[in-house]
């Protein structure tokens, strides 16, 4: 319930920005099923689907006082953010902290720390890819340098018809 209550909170969040929406919506879909495939615990599995929906809470603040969303920006502005809106969905503190982390980390690709930090760079990657129309060889690049988890590679290869 309270991961379909921050999709409905995102959705109003994002202000009819559809492109925003779907986007959160597809990586979260792919977090979900990466995790699930992996067989991650409960808790875990949770705080992945929460830091897959509000990953890129901080888009259209850094907009607005950047004029881009950069990583590095959302990382910065994303904190204050994901916390304020965990906190509204009743979040347990300690789950708001590790979010919270994940989110402003989630484009870092060094020292990755955790599974649900490891599976969103994976999800989010795998829909970056076809929004940004990535070549073959940055596909292939992340597959060897980005990718971890089985489930993610696979879902990798066969979207981008990639040998494993």
């Amino acid at each position: 319930m309270m991961i379909s209550m921050a999709i409905e909170k995102m959705i109003h969040f994002y202000d009819g920005n559809i492109h925003d929406i779907n986007h959160f919506l597809k990586v979260y879909g792919f977090a979900k099923t990466i995790g699930e495939l992996e067989h991650l615990d409960e808790e875990i599995q949770e705080r992945l689907e929460l830091a897959a929906v509000i990953h890129d809470i901080a888009c259209p603040v850094c907009r607005e006082k950047y004029g881009s969303t950069n990583g590095k920006l959302q990382e910065q502005e994303s904190p204050a953010l994901a916390e304020q809106f965990l906190h509204e969905l009743s979040v347990p503190e300690d789950m708001i902290q590790r979010i919270s982390w994940v989110v402003a980390h989630h484009h870092t690709y060094t020292n990755v720390n955790g599974p649900e930090h490891q599976i969103l760079l994976e999800a989010d990657y795998l829909v970056n890819a076809e929004e940004g129309g990535k070549s073959e060889e940055a596909i292939r690049n992340a597959q060897t340098r980005l990718f971890k988890t089985q489930s993610g590679k696979r879902l990798l290869c066969s979207m981008y018809h990639i040998t494993p």
